[in-house]
């Protein structure tokens, strides 16, 4: 009776040992962290971000952030209002997306405290309008259930990518200001869950 026992109870811990691989992973908003830098004046440059982050990870690993851009953060609440209006438009556009396809195998695989450097083709949408990059990422198992995804060099967006041109000027004009940049570096530290 001790061999089927064993065997039983050999094939629960192998399907257990499993589960993360095949389970979908979904971003812990609370302990991650979307932010970007703007520049004015030519040299004034300050960080910003957005508190509210929405994402997925499937078994087949197509990955999905969705940003609430209502959500932008900059601690001034007049700027953060003309960023939602002027710039972003939420009305029309509440959210943008992040969208990519990795190998989980490689991340899952690692032993926790373990990491794994990668390269990996991205697509961003803002107001509709999408624009491929290659971002730099550092992937990090915590535990047995969670990975941390962390750009190790920040994506630069270009407002004339998504049609922002005319936003960025109506902010500058709005504060007066003698120039915006239209380039936007943006860093990201991403912790996802297995459920």
């Amino acid at each position: 009776m001790a061999k089927p026992l064993s065997i039983l109870t050999g094939a629960v811990l192998t399907v257990c040992l499993a589960l993360p691989v095949q389970a979908d992973w979904y971003l812990d908003n609370e302990s991650s962290r979307l932010s970007f830098i703007s520049t004015k004046a030519d040299n004034l440059s300050e960080v910003h971000r957005f508190l509210t982050l929405h994402g997925k990870i499937n078994d087949k690993g197509a990955a999905r952030l969705r940003v609430e851009l209502e959500s932008v953060s900059t601690g001034i609440p007049v700027r953060d209002e003309r960023l939602r209006s002027l710039l972003f438009e939420t009305g029309k556009f509440p959210d943008a997306h992040i969208m990519a396809q990795l190998n989980l195998a490689p991340i899952t695989d690692l032993a926790p405290g373990a990491q794994l450097e990668l390269t990996l083709p991205i697509q961003v949408e803002i107001r509709g309008r999408k624009h491929g990059y290659m971002a730099d990422l550092l992937a990090t198992r915590l535990d047995d259930r969670r990975f941390q995804v962390v750009t190790m060099a920040p994506l630069v967006l270009h407002a004339e990518h998504f049609g922002l041109e005319e936003g960025v000027e109506a902010l500058r004009a709005v504060a007066r200001l003698s120039s915006i940049s239209l380039s936007v570096p943006v860093g990201a530290v991403m912790i996802f869950t297995s459920r």
